[in-house]
């Protein structure tokens, strides 16, 4: 039995999180959702993560320090950030740091399948 790429979603909103999970699931992956940078952090399965989807702006930590803290700990996890508050300068960092992709909220979904695509394609090559 081939085991499914696992695709871990960080949203403190939960209508989000479940939005995003019940694509993903449609799409035939596994999906893991996660309240908070923290608690993804602090789970055993970001090793496992193929693909991380993370909104940018949250309590606690917010997705850029999350891909910092990831990047610092030596996990090349493929990352699609979203965000409601679009910034370019944000956008350039988190690229520049390997990101996948930057949709702004609300998102088209065939924009996160391609960016799933792609975060799935890059992980194959890592």
């Amino acid at each position: 039995m081939k085991l499914l790429p696992v695709i871990s979603i960080v949203d403190y909103d939960e209508s989000v999180r479940e939005a995003i999970e019940f694509l993903v699931r449609s799409l035939g992956y596994n999906a893991l959702t996660f309240r908070s940078a923290e608690e993804f952090l602090g789970s055993d399965q970001v090793s496992a993560t193929f693909c991380l989807i993370t909104d940018v702006q949250m309590p606690g930590l917010n997705g850029i320090e999350l891909q910092d803290r990831l990047i610092a700990a030596g996990h090349r996890v493929p990352t699609i950030f979203i965000s409601a508050f679009p910034s370019e300068k944000v956008e350039r960092r988190v690229l520049q740091n390997g990101a996948i992709g930057y949709l702004r909220k609300p998102f088209r979904e065939d924009g996160l399948i391609k960016c799933i695509n792609d975060a799935l394609k890059s992980a194959k090559d890592v």
